[in-house]
């Protein structure tokens, strides 16, 4: 176990005596003194010290001051202040200035082991944190998001502009072309960064839910709230908050959003009160808003206050000079994780890499080669390691759906209308079938027959 170093400062040399000999027969510490804060400063510039144990009533520089010393240069350095007068309001002082603890004299040195642990705990797990946190930075550093290609090079130079700013960003891209790791770096790399980052996937849970997780709830609000709920946009506060699928939102909860965006407020479901919030707003979507705006789904307003600065991420078959990249990313991450001794992918499955076209993105070869390295059982991976669907293309409904040039609003729309013709318009039995809210219906006919 290593010794622990500790600058016992004290103006009173029985004091310092006592407290040296006590410790240093305790073993596991090794002690040297100072006779004031002046001493003590001279003495931690020439040596390292675990911790600090000083008095806070001392001649010329006092303890207070000596911890905030300490604090300002070495902040990882332990302080345990000793008081004589055990003065709760001085105590609170010092620990919010960085204090580890206190003790009160007269000083019982068993006692003041426990305190010594209690620091050494306290100093580990505040290390252990900030080695996560940089550990989680470094991990969305917009230079850890891979990509070669001219369209990633774009992606990484707008990161780099607006993540120092407070701008409102929204992401545009196809499933799994990588939109929240996007956005964590666009957080990481903010003056935010050491705040929380939140995201929400607006289409994970019942839309007529959304609204409560985001804004939060009163008591009784609605049926089922047993109790007050803070919302998404309060536990965010001073940090970053991403809404993915965007576009699948209620008009009434966009309009809320508008209300965020403008007034830096939220309103709990239920209540008439107003909270004022410090938030980012990330959103990503892959839909073409300008076109719902134009169908009249989603509002023009809040498309602008959205659109201030957007970023469109581009799908892996528009930059297949990344694919080795990131293949290569993939294999070495998923070899590590399943203990094995896979040297590289070979020249046929490169080929049949590059030449699949990819309708799940990154997200899709990632899944790809997390399979071909539990299936391999050779030094490298080959065609035979990898899924049928991928060694023969596309699915039959997948390339049915290329050849037809339908988007898949088309074929929503096709199928709910069908549906519906079956049901004779019944709304509320096509919904118990398509399993939406009638609302959802209500609102397509209106679209579909505007007159």
């Amino acid at each position: 176990m290593k010794t622990m170093k500790i600058l016992v400062v004290d103006d009173e040399a029985p004091v310092r005596e006592i407290l040296k000999k006590g410790l240093s027969q305790m073993g596991g510490f090794s002690v040297e003194v100072a006779r004031n804060g002046l001493e003590a400063i001279e003495k931690i510039e020439n040596d390292v010290f675990d911790l600090v144990l000083t008095d806070m009533k001392m001649p010329g520089m006092d303890g207070l001051e000596l911890l905030k010393t300490i604090k300002g240069t070495w902040p990882d350095m332990m302080v345990i202040l000793i008081t004589a007068y055990g003065s709760v309001e001085t105590a609170v002082e010092a620990m919010k200035m960085g204090a580890n603890d206190y003790i009160t004299k007269p000083i019982d040195l068993n006692e003041l082991s426990i305190h010594i642990s209690k620091a050494q705990r306290e100093n580990l797990l505040f290390r252990e944190n900030r080695l996560l946190r940089l550990e989680v930075r470094k991990k969305f550093e917009f230079k850890n998001i891979i990509g070669k290609s001219r369209p990633m090079q774009e992606v990484f130079s707008l990161i780099e502009k607006v993540a120092p700013s407070n701008s409102t960003v929204i992401i545009y891209g196809g499933s799994g072309t990588g939109k929240e790791l996007v956005a964590k770096a666009i957080h990481y790399n903010s003056s935010r960064a050491d705040k929380p980052f939140i995201p929400f996937n607006c289409g994970a849970i019942p839309e007529t839910l959304v609204e409560s997780e985001l804004f939060g709830h009163t008591k009784g609000a609605f049926t089922g709230a047993i109790q007050a709920k803070r919302g998404l946009f309060e536990e965010a506060n001073g940090g970053t908050l991403f809404l993915d699928e965007i576009s699948i939102i209620l008009p009434s909860v966009q309009v809320k959003l508008l209300r965020v965006l403008q007034e830096k407020e939220v309103m709990k479901v239920g209540s008439t009160e107003r909270t004022k919030i410090d938030v980012r707003m990330i959103a990503a979507t892959n839909e073409n808003l300008e076109t719902n705006v134009i169908k009249g789904i989603f509002r023009e307003d809040l498309f602008y206050r959205l659109y201030v600065f957007p970023i469109l991420l581009p799908d892996l078959k528009d930059r297949k000079e990344d694919i080795p990249l990131l293949a290569y990313h993939f294999l070495d991450l998923y070899t590590k994780e399943n203990q094995k001794q896979i040297k590289g992918i070979s020249k046929e499955a490169m080929k049949l890499l590059l030449e699949y076209h990819w309708p799940g993105n990154v997200r899709e070869l990632e899944n790809a080669i997390e399979r071909a390295v539990v299936m391999a059982d050779q030094d490298y991976l080959t065609p035979k390691d990898f899924s049928k669907n991928l060694k023969e293309g596309a699915p039959d409904l997948i390339k049915k759906g290329v050849m037809d040039r339908k988007s898949l609003e088309d074929i929503k729309a096709e199928y709910i209308t069908e549906i519906l013709k079956e049901t004779g318009g019944n709304k509320k039995i096509a919904a118990e079938i398509l399993k939406v809210n009638p609302r959802t219906l209500y609102r397509f006919t209106k679209r579909a027959n505007p007159n």
